[in-house]
């Protein structure tokens, strides 16, 4: 019984194939028993398959696509008001204000992972 992690793999080495064309079939192919050969040793040992970070999907998080619409939206007001009172400079701070914060967010989901 094949595996999420097995399907995958294969479908990864077909499409590999379909890339790079016939002169690489031996070479994918190689490198795909490998994958399984390895993974076999590695249940015969008794030993826990190497575990892959999770990535929590759009569905599990939305508040990335939420922060974004907020932000544009946001900035509307922000860009009239900070013209109207700085100038330029004003409009640079608050849009820089605005890409700091959608940052943030950002870099704190990549470590999250």
């Amino acid at each position: 019984m094949a595996t999420d992690e097995v399907r995958k793999d294969l479908r990864a080495a077909v499409a590999a194939r379909q890339e790079l064309g016939p002169e690489y079939e031996a070479e994918i192919i190689d490198s795909f028993l490998e994958k399984l050969d390895a993974r076999d040793v590695q249940r015969r040992a008794g030993l826990p398959e190497p575990a892959r970070p999770r990535h929590p999907s759009r569905e599990q998080d939305p508040g990335g696509l939420a922060l974004a619409i907020i932000s544009v939206v946001a900035a509307i007001p922000i860009t009239a008001i900070a013209a109207g009172m700085i100038g330029p400079f004003g409009v640079v701070i608050g849009w820089a204000g605005l890409v700091m914060i959608n940052l943030a967010r950002a870099l704190g989901r990549r470590n999250y992972r």
